[in-house]
Protein backbone atom coordinates (compact mmCIF):
# COMPACT_ATOMS: atom_id res chain seq x y z
CA UNK A 1 0.00 0.00 0.00
CA UNK A 2 1.29 3.07 -0.67
CA UNK A 3 0.39 7.30 0.36
CA UNK A 4 -1.72 9.27 -1.21
CA UNK A 5 -1.96 12.77 0.29
CA UNK A 6 -5.13 13.23 -0.96
CA UNK A 7 -6.58 10.33 1.07
CA UNK A 8 -8.88 10.51 4.05
CA UNK A 9 -6.31 8.16 5.73
CA UNK A 10 -2.96 9.33 4.30
CA UNK A 11 -1.76 5.93 4.44
CA UNK A 12 -3.91 4.36 2.54
CA UNK A 13 -5.06 4.58 -1.02
CA UNK A 14 -8.42 3.92 -1.83
CA UNK A 15 -7.42 0.80 -3.72
CA UNK A 16 -5.43 -0.57 -1.35
CA UNK A 17 -7.17 -3.68 -0.88
CA UNK A 18 -6.92 -4.37 -4.34
CA UNK A 19 -3.61 -6.99 -5.56
CA UNK A 20 -2.72 -6.18 -9.29
CA UNK A 21 -0.75 -2.63 -8.88
CA UNK A 22 -1.95 0.31 -11.30
CA UNK A 23 -1.76 -2.22 -14.25
CA UNK A 24 -5.36 -4.49 -13.15
CA UNK A 25 -6.96 -1.94 -10.70
CA UNK A 26 -6.86 1.19 -12.91
CA UNK A 27 -4.39 1.13 -16.06
CA UNK A 28 -3.83 -1.34 -19.06
CA UNK A 29 -6.84 -3.91 -18.09
CA UNK A 30 -9.47 -1.47 -17.36
CA UNK A 31 -7.66 1.08 -20.22
CA UNK A 32 -7.91 -1.87 -22.73
CA UNK A 33 -12.15 -2.87 -21.99
CA UNK A 34 -13.07 0.54 -22.45
CA UNK A 35 -10.74 1.23 -25.94
CA UNK A 36 -12.72 -2.39 -26.77
CA UNK A 37 -16.18 -0.73 -25.80
CA UNK A 38 -15.23 2.53 -28.20
CA UNK A 39 -14.02 -0.06 -30.78
CA UNK A 40 -17.25 -2.37 -30.78
CA UNK A 41 -18.86 0.97 -31.23
CA UNK A 42 -17.11 1.74 -34.40
CA UNK A 43 -17.79 -1.76 -35.86
CA UNK A 44 -21.42 -0.94 -35.13
CA UNK A 45 -21.29 1.40 -37.69
CA UNK A 46 -19.19 -0.32 -40.03
CA UNK A 47 -21.71 -3.78 -39.99
CA UNK A 48 -23.88 -1.43 -41.82
CA UNK A 49 -22.18 -1.69 -45.04
CA UNK A 50 -21.43 -5.30 -44.81
CA UNK A 51 -25.19 -5.70 -44.86
CA UNK A 52 -26.11 -5.82 -41.27
CA UNK A 53 -29.50 -4.36 -40.70
CA UNK A 54 -28.35 -2.15 -37.86
CA UNK A 55 -31.85 0.82 -37.87
CA UNK A 56 -32.19 2.27 -34.50
CA UNK A 57 -29.86 4.71 -33.16
CA UNK A 58 -27.16 3.05 -30.30
CA UNK A 59 -26.49 4.53 -27.23
CA UNK A 60 -24.47 3.35 -24.76
CA UNK A 61 -24.56 2.86 -21.38
CA UNK A 62 -22.02 3.78 -18.89
CA UNK A 63 -23.04 2.20 -15.77
CA UNK A 64 -23.24 -0.98 -17.64
CA UNK A 65 -19.41 -0.84 -18.91
CA UNK A 66 -17.89 0.56 -15.59
CA UNK A 67 -19.86 -2.34 -13.64
CA UNK A 68 -18.90 -5.29 -16.02
CA UNK A 69 -15.18 -3.78 -15.92
CA UNK A 70 -15.20 -3.34 -12.28
CA UNK A 71 -16.60 -7.07 -11.67
CA UNK A 72 -13.69 -8.77 -14.23
CA UNK A 73 -10.81 -6.14 -12.07
CA UNK A 74 -11.97 -7.77 -8.38
CA UNK A 75 -11.83 -11.13 -10.22
CA UNK A 76 -8.33 -10.77 -11.51
CA UNK A 77 -7.70 -9.83 -7.73
CA UNK A 78 -9.22 -12.25 -6.11
CA UNK A 79 -6.86 -14.53 -8.16
CA UNK A 80 -4.32 -13.27 -7.33
CA UNK A 81 -4.88 -13.44 -3.66
CA UNK A 82 -5.44 -16.81 -4.11
CA UNK A 83 -2.55 -17.44 -6.03
CA UNK A 84 -0.61 -16.02 -2.98
CA UNK A 85 -2.42 -18.61 -0.56
CA UNK A 86 -1.90 -21.54 -2.86
CA UNK A 87 2.13 -20.77 -2.28
CA UNK A 88 2.38 -20.04 1.20
CA UNK A 89 2.69 -16.09 0.64
CA UNK A 90 2.16 -13.92 3.23
CA UNK A 91 0.67 -10.83 2.20
CA UNK A 92 0.26 -7.82 4.65
CA UNK A 93 -2.43 -5.18 3.76
CA UNK A 94 -0.26 -2.57 5.36
CA UNK A 95 1.85 0.54 4.64
CA UNK A 96 5.50 -0.24 4.14
CA UNK A 97 8.05 1.76 5.87
CA UNK A 98 12.16 0.94 6.10
CA UNK A 99 12.95 1.57 10.38
CA UNK A 100 16.67 0.10 9.56
CA UNK A 101 18.40 -1.89 6.97
CA UNK A 102 16.80 -5.06 8.29
CA UNK A 103 13.40 -3.88 9.41
CA UNK A 104 9.91 -2.86 7.88
CA UNK A 105 7.01 -1.32 9.95
CA UNK A 106 4.03 -2.05 8.74
CA UNK A 107 1.07 -0.36 9.40
CA UNK A 108 -2.74 -1.57 8.84
CA UNK A 109 -5.89 0.51 8.19
CA UNK A 110 -6.83 0.24 12.23
CA UNK A 111 -3.16 1.75 12.67
CA UNK A 112 -2.04 -1.42 14.45
CA UNK A 113 2.01 -1.39 13.95
CA UNK A 114 3.97 -4.70 13.30
CA UNK A 115 7.16 -5.11 12.54
CA UNK A 116 9.44 -7.27 9.97
CA UNK A 117 12.91 -8.36 9.51
CA UNK A 118 14.58 -9.64 6.57
CA UNK A 119 17.70 -10.52 4.82
CA UNK A 120 16.83 -9.06 1.39
CA UNK A 121 14.23 -6.80 0.24
CA UNK A 122 12.43 -5.49 -3.07
CA UNK A 123 11.00 -2.56 -3.71
CA UNK A 124 7.93 -2.16 -6.10
CA UNK A 125 6.22 0.58 -5.13
CA UNK A 126 4.89 2.10 -8.51
CA UNK A 127 3.63 5.22 -9.24
CA UNK A 128 0.62 8.08 -8.62
CA UNK A 129 -0.62 10.42 -10.98
CA UNK A 130 0.97 13.58 -10.71
CA UNK A 131 -1.44 16.89 -10.22
CA UNK A 132 -0.86 20.03 -11.40
CA UNK A 133 -0.73 21.66 -8.11
CA UNK A 134 -3.42 25.08 -9.23
CA UNK A 135 -6.29 26.36 -7.25
CA UNK A 136 -9.06 23.59 -7.99
CA UNK A 137 -7.32 20.45 -9.17
CA UNK A 138 -7.17 18.11 -6.30
CA UNK A 139 -10.65 19.12 -5.27
CA UNK A 140 -12.61 18.95 -8.39
CA UNK A 141 -10.49 17.12 -11.00
CA UNK A 142 -9.95 13.60 -11.89
CA UNK A 143 -7.08 11.23 -13.21
CA UNK A 144 -7.41 8.19 -14.81
CA UNK A 145 -7.14 6.26 -10.93
CA UNK A 146 -10.56 7.52 -10.73
CA UNK A 147 -11.68 7.24 -14.36
CA UNK A 148 -12.88 3.65 -14.74
CA UNK A 149 -14.94 3.47 -11.75
CA UNK A 150 -16.67 7.03 -12.17
CA UNK A 151 -20.02 6.19 -10.91
CA UNK A 152 -21.47 8.60 -13.98
CA UNK A 153 -20.84 9.57 -17.23
CA UNK A 154 -18.18 11.91 -17.21
CA UNK A 155 -19.75 13.55 -19.94
CA UNK A 156 -18.23 16.58 -21.81
CA UNK A 157 -14.50 15.92 -20.82
CA UNK A 158 -11.74 17.81 -20.82
CA UNK A 159 -8.43 15.87 -21.18
CA UNK A 160 -4.85 17.72 -19.81
CA UNK A 161 -1.91 16.17 -20.94
CA UNK A 162 -0.25 14.57 -24.18
CA UNK A 163 1.20 11.16 -22.61
CA UNK A 164 -0.08 8.20 -24.15
CA UNK A 165 -2.50 7.59 -20.59
CA UNK A 166 -4.30 11.14 -21.72
CA UNK A 167 -4.42 10.45 -25.51
CA UNK A 168 -6.04 6.54 -25.08
CA UNK A 169 -8.52 8.29 -22.44
CA UNK A 170 -10.16 10.87 -24.77
CA UNK A 171 -9.98 8.40 -27.71
CA UNK A 172 -12.20 5.91 -25.54
CA UNK A 173 -14.34 8.52 -24.15
CA UNK A 174 -14.95 10.07 -27.54
CA UNK A 175 -15.11 6.29 -28.77
CA UNK A 176 -18.39 6.31 -26.45
CA UNK A 177 -19.76 9.24 -27.46
CA UNK A 178 -18.89 12.00 -25.71
CA UNK A 179 -17.69 15.44 -26.32
CA UNK A 180 -13.75 15.96 -25.69
CA UNK A 181 -11.55 18.33 -25.38
CA UNK A 182 -7.62 17.75 -24.60
CA UNK A 183 -5.31 20.44 -23.91
CA UNK A 184 -1.56 20.01 -24.99
CA UNK A 185 1.61 22.11 -23.24
CA UNK A 186 3.87 20.75 -25.98
CA UNK A 187 4.47 17.80 -28.16
CA UNK A 188 2.05 14.52 -27.99
CA UNK A 189 3.62 11.52 -26.59
CA UNK A 190 7.28 12.73 -25.50
CA UNK A 191 9.76 9.59 -26.21
CA UNK A 192 7.43 7.84 -29.03
CA UNK A 193 8.58 8.38 -32.66
CA UNK A 194 6.71 12.01 -33.14
CA UNK A 195 5.99 11.10 -36.69
CA UNK A 196 3.66 8.03 -35.42
CA UNK A 197 2.59 10.18 -32.60
CA UNK A 198 1.32 13.55 -34.61
CA UNK A 199 -0.14 10.72 -37.14
CA UNK A 200 -2.24 9.32 -34.11
CA UNK A 201 -3.04 13.07 -33.23
CA UNK A 202 -4.33 13.90 -36.70
CA UNK A 203 -6.68 11.31 -36.95
CA UNK A 204 -8.51 12.26 -33.53
CA UNK A 205 -8.73 15.51 -34.64
CA UNK A 206 -10.43 13.93 -38.11
CA UNK A 207 -12.51 11.34 -35.61
CA UNK A 208 -14.25 14.98 -33.59
CA UNK A 209 -11.47 14.98 -30.53
CA UNK A 210 -10.30 18.77 -30.22
CA UNK A 211 -6.85 19.71 -29.47
CA UNK A 212 -6.07 22.66 -28.00
CA UNK A 213 -2.03 22.78 -28.02
CA UNK A 214 0.52 25.37 -26.50
CA UNK A 215 -2.29 25.77 -23.39
CA UNK A 216 -1.84 25.19 -20.08
CA UNK A 217 -4.68 25.15 -17.32
CA UNK A 218 -4.10 27.48 -14.60
CA UNK A 219 -7.75 27.36 -12.18
CA UNK A 220 -10.26 25.41 -12.14
CA UNK A 221 -13.62 26.18 -10.46
CA UNK A 222 -17.17 24.46 -9.64
CA UNK A 223 -19.95 26.61 -10.97
CA UNK A 224 -22.98 24.48 -11.22
CA UNK A 225 -23.36 21.34 -8.67
CA UNK A 226 -24.35 18.13 -10.29
CA UNK A 227 -23.39 14.43 -11.26
CA UNK A 228 -21.03 15.85 -12.85
CA UNK A 229 -22.15 18.96 -12.75
CA UNK A 230 -20.41 21.63 -14.60
CA UNK A 231 -16.49 23.06 -14.11
CA UNK A 232 -14.86 26.13 -15.17
CA UNK A 233 -11.56 25.78 -17.01
CA UNK A 234 -8.93 28.72 -17.20
CA UNK A 235 -6.21 28.61 -18.96
CA UNK A 236 -2.98 30.61 -20.41
CA UNK A 237 -1.40 30.60 -23.87
CA UNK A 238 2.37 29.29 -23.43
CA UNK A 239 3.07 31.21 -26.63
CA UNK A 240 2.04 34.96 -25.49
CA UNK A 241 0.26 34.21 -22.08
CA UNK A 242 -3.52 35.08 -23.48
CA UNK A 243 -5.93 33.74 -21.32
CA UNK A 244 -8.76 30.77 -22.40
CA UNK A 245 -11.59 29.53 -20.72
CA UNK A 246 -14.00 26.45 -21.03
CA UNK A 247 -16.50 24.77 -19.41
CA UNK A 248 -16.71 20.97 -19.23
CA UNK A 249 -18.53 18.31 -16.72
CA UNK A 250 -15.12 16.58 -16.31
CA UNK A 251 -11.09 17.52 -16.07
CA UNK A 252 -9.54 14.32 -16.45
CA UNK A 253 -5.92 15.04 -15.59
CA UNK A 254 -3.23 12.38 -17.48
CA UNK A 255 0.05 14.51 -17.11
CA UNK A 256 2.40 12.02 -15.72
CA UNK A 257 2.77 9.96 -12.43
CA UNK A 258 5.69 10.33 -9.56
CA UNK A 259 7.11 7.55 -7.79
CA UNK A 260 5.70 6.32 -4.40
CA UNK A 261 9.84 6.43 -2.96
CA UNK A 262 9.50 9.64 -0.73
CA UNK A 263 7.40 8.12 1.97
CA UNK A 264 8.81 4.67 2.85
CA UNK A 265 12.11 5.43 5.19
CA UNK A 266 14.56 4.90 2.43
CA UNK A 267 16.50 7.72 3.92
CA UNK A 268 16.59 5.44 6.59
CA UNK A 269 18.53 2.90 5.12
CA UNK A 270 20.53 4.81 2.70
CA UNK A 271 19.02 4.22 -0.66
CA UNK A 272 19.62 6.96 -2.70
CA UNK A 273 17.30 8.37 -5.51
CA UNK A 274 16.96 10.63 -8.00
CA UNK A 275 15.86 13.37 -5.58
CA UNK A 276 13.88 15.41 -8.71
CA UNK A 277 11.80 12.16 -10.03
CA UNK A 278 12.10 9.94 -7.32
CA UNK A 279 13.18 7.18 -8.87
CA UNK A 280 15.63 4.35 -7.81
CA UNK A 281 19.17 3.92 -9.96
CA UNK A 282 20.05 0.53 -10.01
CA UNK A 283 22.46 -1.77 -11.65
CA UNK A 284 22.05 -4.23 -14.26
CA UNK A 285 21.33 -7.01 -11.19
CA UNK A 286 18.24 -4.16 -10.05
CA UNK A 287 20.35 -3.67 -7.16
CA UNK A 288 20.14 -0.27 -5.27
CA UNK A 289 23.12 1.12 -3.76
CA UNK A 290 22.10 -1.27 -0.85
CA UNK A 291 23.41 -4.50 -2.11
CA UNK A 292 20.29 -6.45 -0.44
CA UNK A 293 17.82 -3.57 -1.09
CA UNK A 294 16.38 -4.22 -5.07
CA UNK A 295 14.33 -2.24 -6.79
CA UNK A 296 11.77 -2.92 -9.63
CA UNK A 297 9.03 -1.76 -12.01
CA UNK A 298 7.83 2.25 -12.68
CA UNK A 299 10.26 3.21 -9.85
CA UNK A 300 13.38 2.37 -11.53
CA UNK A 301 15.40 5.52 -12.99
CA UNK A 302 15.61 5.05 -17.19
CA UNK A 303 13.89 1.81 -17.67
CA UNK A 304 10.38 1.66 -19.17
CA UNK A 305 7.31 2.19 -16.97
CA UNK A 306 5.34 -1.20 -18.52
CA UNK A 307 3.90 -4.08 -16.97
CA UNK A 308 5.35 -6.59 -18.64
CA UNK A 309 8.71 -5.23 -17.49
CA UNK A 310 8.36 -5.35 -13.85
CA UNK A 311 6.80 -8.81 -14.24
CA UNK A 312 10.01 -9.92 -16.47
CA UNK A 313 12.78 -8.21 -13.69
CA UNK A 314 10.73 -9.58 -11.04
CA UNK A 315 10.71 -13.02 -11.95
CA UNK A 316 14.08 -12.99 -13.22
CA UNK A 317 15.09 -10.93 -9.95
CA UNK A 318 13.53 -14.58 -7.82
CA UNK A 319 14.95 -16.76 -9.70
CA UNK A 320 18.66 -15.07 -9.05
CA UNK A 321 17.92 -14.71 -5.99
CA UNK A 322 16.31 -18.27 -4.68
CA UNK A 323 16.26 -20.18 -7.65
CA UNK A 324 20.00 -20.32 -8.64
CA UNK A 325 20.19 -18.73 -11.56
CA UNK A 326 22.03 -15.87 -13.05
CA UNK A 327 19.87 -14.36 -16.20
CA UNK A 328 18.93 -10.61 -16.00
CA UNK A 329 16.44 -8.58 -17.33
CA UNK A 330 16.98 -6.95 -21.13
CA UNK A 331 15.23 -3.96 -21.04
CA UNK A 332 16.09 -3.98 -24.73
CA UNK A 333 13.57 -3.56 -27.93
CA UNK A 334 10.88 -4.04 -25.66
CA UNK A 335 7.61 -3.91 -27.24
CA UNK A 336 4.79 -1.66 -26.46
CA UNK A 337 1.31 -0.44 -27.51
CA UNK A 338 -0.66 2.76 -27.23
CA UNK A 339 -4.28 1.72 -27.40
CA UNK A 340 -4.89 5.03 -29.23
CA UNK A 341 -8.76 5.14 -31.60
CA UNK A 342 -5.68 4.43 -34.32
CA UNK A 343 -3.34 1.82 -32.24
CA UNK A 344 -0.03 2.55 -32.52
CA UNK A 345 2.53 -0.35 -31.50
CA UNK A 346 6.58 0.20 -31.88
CA UNK A 347 9.21 -1.97 -30.51
CA UNK A 348 12.75 -0.31 -30.04
CA UNK A 349 13.86 2.74 -31.11
CA UNK A 350 11.85 6.22 -32.65
CA UNK A 351 13.90 7.74 -35.44
CA UNK A 352 14.97 10.51 -33.51
CA UNK A 353 16.43 8.25 -30.73
CA UNK A 354 17.98 6.32 -33.87
CA UNK A 355 19.62 9.37 -35.36
CA UNK A 356 20.82 10.10 -31.86
CA UNK A 357 22.55 6.78 -30.97
CA UNK A 358 24.10 6.67 -34.87
CA UNK A 359 23.93 9.76 -36.47
CA UNK A 360 21.41 10.62 -39.24
CA UNK A 361 23.56 9.56 -42.09
CA UNK A 362 24.02 5.84 -41.17
CA UNK A 363 20.28 4.78 -40.89
CA UNK A 364 18.07 4.02 -43.20
CA UNK A 365 14.02 4.86 -42.93
CA UNK A 366 11.55 2.37 -44.96
CA UNK A 367 7.76 2.85 -44.65
CA UNK A 368 4.56 2.35 -46.03
CA UNK A 369 0.98 3.74 -45.91
CA UNK A 370 -1.67 0.83 -46.14
CA UNK A 371 -5.38 0.29 -46.43
CA UNK A 372 -6.74 -2.50 -43.74
CA UNK A 373 -8.60 -4.82 -45.98
CA UNK A 374 -11.67 -4.21 -43.56
CA UNK A 375 -11.40 -0.82 -44.00
CA UNK A 376 -12.28 -0.85 -47.78
CA UNK A 377 -15.96 -1.88 -47.36
CA UNK A 378 -16.90 1.00 -45.22
CA UNK A 379 -14.89 3.16 -47.07
CA UNK A 380 -12.53 4.44 -44.74
CA UNK A 381 -8.86 5.59 -44.11
CA UNK A 382 -7.32 4.79 -46.83
CA UNK A 383 -4.26 6.59 -46.38
CA UNK A 384 -3.89 6.43 -42.34
CA UNK A 385 -2.72 3.40 -41.53
CA UNK A 386 1.52 3.68 -41.41
CA UNK A 387 4.25 1.08 -40.59
CA UNK A 388 8.15 2.01 -40.96
CA UNK A 389 11.00 0.36 -40.10
CA UNK A 390 14.06 1.96 -38.94
CA UNK A 391 17.60 0.30 -39.99
CA UNK A 392 21.27 1.18 -38.94
CA UNK A 393 23.58 0.88 -41.65
CA UNK A 394 26.76 0.33 -40.28
CA UNK A 395 25.25 -3.47 -38.69
CA UNK A 396 24.70 -4.89 -41.79
CA UNK A 397 21.03 -3.17 -42.06
CA UNK A 398 19.92 -4.29 -38.82
CA UNK A 399 16.62 -3.29 -37.65
CA UNK A 400 16.63 -0.86 -34.66
CA UNK A 401 13.07 0.32 -34.79
CA UNK A 402 9.66 -1.01 -35.63
CA UNK A 403 6.49 0.99 -35.97
CA UNK A 404 3.43 0.27 -37.17
CA UNK A 405 -0.19 2.38 -36.57
CA UNK A 406 -3.32 0.65 -37.54
CA UNK A 407 -6.07 -2.10 -36.02
CA UNK A 408 -4.31 -4.78 -33.89
CA UNK A 409 -1.08 -3.00 -34.17
CA UNK A 410 -0.30 -4.89 -30.61
CA UNK A 411 -0.67 -8.27 -31.59
CA UNK A 412 1.40 -7.45 -34.87
CA UNK A 413 4.35 -5.73 -32.46
CA UNK A 414 4.52 -8.40 -30.61
CA UNK A 415 5.91 -11.12 -33.28
CA UNK A 416 8.16 -8.58 -34.45
CA UNK A 417 10.03 -7.77 -31.56
CA UNK A 418 10.92 -11.83 -31.46
CA UNK A 419 12.55 -11.31 -34.55
CA UNK A 420 13.73 -8.33 -33.33
CA UNK A 421 15.29 -10.00 -30.65
CA UNK A 422 16.90 -12.57 -32.96
CA UNK A 423 18.98 -9.88 -34.39
CA UNK A 424 16.56 -9.31 -37.82
CA UNK A 425 18.03 -7.16 -40.44
CA UNK A 426 16.23 -5.72 -43.27
CA UNK A 427 17.14 -8.91 -45.90
CA UNK A 428 15.74 -11.24 -43.44
CA UNK A 429 12.49 -9.15 -43.01
CA UNK A 430 12.37 -8.91 -46.79
CA UNK A 431 12.72 -12.85 -47.30
CA UNK A 432 10.09 -13.22 -45.01
CA UNK A 433 6.43 -14.11 -47.12
CA UNK A 434 3.30 -12.22 -45.48
CA UNK A 435 0.06 -13.83 -44.93
CA UNK A 436 -2.37 -11.94 -47.21
CA UNK A 437 -4.23 -10.41 -46.77
CA UNK A 438 -3.54 -8.97 -43.06
CA UNK A 439 -2.16 -5.57 -41.70
CA UNK A 440 1.07 -6.91 -40.97
CA UNK A 441 2.12 -8.01 -44.16
CA UNK A 442 2.85 -4.31 -44.77
CA UNK A 443 5.90 -4.41 -42.62
CA UNK A 444 7.17 -6.77 -44.87
CA UNK A 445 6.69 -4.77 -48.15
CA UNK A 446 7.82 -1.02 -46.74
CA UNK A 447 9.55 0.49 -49.80
CA UNK A 448 12.43 2.77 -49.39
CA UNK A 449 12.72 6.23 -49.16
Amino acid sequence: CFPLTSSPNPLFHRFSSCLGGTCVNVGCIPKKLMHQAAVLGEAISDSRKFGWDVQEQVSHDWDLLTQAVQNHVRSLSFNYRRSLMDKNVTYLNAYGMFVDENTVKATDKNMKETYHTAADFIIATGERPRYLGIPGDKELCITSDDLFSLPQSPGRTLVVGASYVALECAGFLAGLGLDVTVMVRSILLRGFDQQMANKIGEYMEEHGICFLREIVPTKIERIEEGTPGKLRVTATSVKDGENHEGEYNTVLLAIGRDACTHSIGLENVGVKLNEKTGKVPVNEKEQTNVPHIYAIGDILEGKLELTPVAIQAGRLLARRLYGGQNTECDYNNVPTTVFTPLEYGACGRSEEKAIEAFGEENIEVYHSSFWPLEWTVPNKGKDTCYAKIICNKQDNDRIVGFHILGPNAGEITQGFAVAMKCGMTKVQLDNTIGIHPVCAEVCIQCSWV
